[in-house]
């Protein structure tokens, strides 16, 4: 069943979804749509088991993209540029794949439409599970925990946006049980058979020292969307919009200008 997704909306104009990648939320995005919302009315959107969206089960990119096909029909939104990073991407792909008559344009930020071997999250995500967070009182005390075993200080802090107090008591606002249920789908893509493709503009975004947007990957990005372009940002990782916001800020702005 559909969930109803906690938003953040800024400005006005013809709408845009952003829809964040694993282990983040909506405030992942805050800046970026901020930039954009003089000429869009930006939704960043939670997606389930993340953020303030409700807990269930089921992380498939079938299950996600109905969520957020709910909300473009809830909020009267058809007609929206949807803009994905990591499983959001896969989500805005999938959903673009189901529902492409829901969406003028789509933009992917690094991720291809292909299953992935997800080691570096599947770590995460058991490092986050072991932490005994009752042993702890506050968030340094955990990041210090986390240290051990999570060395980059950016990867620490992204993941501990997560951490939150509920009274006397620190917890996760994340579903770490139903993303651990669920890796195998969050690393997989539905099934692109039946020559299924979305026709739109397409614009895939990726970063020059990531590994999720492989070059026998366009093939397949070719097919399934056959007016994409693929660009690189050189000197970028995964989160290419958070190292290089000002030249992930003019491809987009260049794409969205073309596409109207």
């Amino acid at each position: 069943m559909p969930v109803e997704l906690a938003y953040k909306a800024f400005g006005k104009g013809p709408p845009l979804i952003i829809l964040h990648g694993l282990f983040g939320s909506k405030r992942n995005w805050a800046s970026i749509a901020k930039a954009l919302s003089a000429h869009f009315h930006v939704f960043c959107l939670d997606l389930r088991n993340h953020g303030e969206s409700p807990w269930a089960d089921g992380m498939d990119y079938a299950t996600m993209a109905a969520d957020v096909h709910g909300f473009i029909k809830r909020h009267a939104l058809a007609g929206a540029t949807v803009i994905g990073h990591s499983m959001g991407g896969k989500t805005a792909m999938a959903l673009s794949l189901l529902h492409g008559e829901a969406l003028n344009a789509l933009v992917v930020v690094d991720i291809a439409p292909v299953a992935h071997s997800g080691a570096d999250i599947r770590s995460y995500l058991e490092t986050l599970m072991e932490v005994p967070l009752a042993a702890f009182r506050d968030r340094a005390e955990v990041e210090d925990h986390l240290s051990e075993s999570i060395t980059e200080a950016g990867i620490r802090s992204f993941l501990l946006q997560n951490l939150v107090r509920s009274g006397e008591r620190l917890q996760w606002r994340i579903n770490l049980a139903a993303i651990a249920d669920d890796m195998d789908s969050i690393t997989g893509f539905i099934d692109t058979g039946h020559g299924r493709s979305y026709g739109g503009p397409t614009l895939f975004v990726a970063g020059g020292n990531s590994n999720y947007v492989q070059p026998r990957d366009h093939t397949v990005v070719g097919t399934l969307f056959p007016k994409a372009r693929i660009e690189i940002i050189a000197g970028a990782g995964h989160w290419l919009h958070a190292e290089q916001p000002g030249p992930f800020l003019d491809l987009l702005k260049q794409f969205l200008d073309d596409v109207g």
